[in-house]
């Protein structure tokens, strides 16, 4: 069975494209499947995320970088459909960019994380695009929003959630708060499971969106 393929993509930066993706993929490969992350970002932030490791724990799923591919991601990343359960590409925060559009060709889900603020929402436009184009051509595609640095209790936070459904893409019912833990497990090369115990409310988040998720690509529900 081919791997499923997931792009973590949006054209604004900063709004958590690599916690999404890194968080996401090591619970995945926590649970027992066989994970690779594709680092199709210059910057290469998964690719260090991974080797910040320790060499007695590593980084739960393989990271490979393919950041030159551009426009030919999608072709690369056939050549692991045979090797692995799930594939997910953490995509460069650039509107000019060929690399989103080639990975969506090929993903089973795409995944936007957003940020609740106004600017982040109006940056966010130009993915939509993208993504519509993409699908004219791979229509088995599912999308989803990801509210990640979620500040419900503030007026702007709770304002915005009530602007997302008009950004056009259905959300998930999972949302990432704005905790410290996601601001360290890249200092550990791990997922917040390894924080310690301050991480339990992080935890509990990346658990509830991994078993979102593979609802959403039709994988049994594992449990670690």
């Amino acid at each position: 069975m081919p791997a499923k393929v997931i792009t973590v993509c949006n054209q604004k930066g900063g709004v958590g494209k690599t916690t999404i993706t890194m968080q996401l993929s090591g619970t995945l490969a926590r649970r027992g499947y066989k994970v690779l992350v594709v680092d199709a970002d210059p910057q290469g932030t998964s690719t260090r995320w991974a080797a910040s490791a320790e060499d007695d724990l590593p980084y739960p799923a393989t990271v490979i970088g393919l950041s030159m591919a551009g426009t030919k991601v999608h072709r690369e990343v056939k050549r692991f459909f045979e090797d692995y359960d799930i594939i997910v590409i953490d995509c460069p925060p650039a509107a000019d960019s060929p690399v989103p559009q080639s990975a969506l060709l090929v993903s089973d889900l795409a995944l936007v994380p957003i940020i609740p603020s106004p600017p982040d929402l109006w940056a966010s436009v130009g993915i939509r695009k993208v993504i519509e184009g993409a699908a004219v051509v791979n229509e088995t595609l599912t999308v989803r929003l990801v509210v990640n640095q979620l500040r419900e209790r503030t007026k702007l936070g709770q304002e915005v959630l009530r602007m997302l459904p008009e950004f056009g893409i259905d959300i998930c019912r999972t949302m990432l708060r704005q905790r410290e833990p996601y601001r360290q497990s890249p200092m550990f090369g791990q997922t917040v499971h390894f924080i310690g115990s301050l991480s339990s409310e992080a935890v509990k988040e990346v658990e509830a969106l991994t078993t979102e998720v593979l609802e959403l690509i039709h994988l049994p529900i594992r449990k670690e």
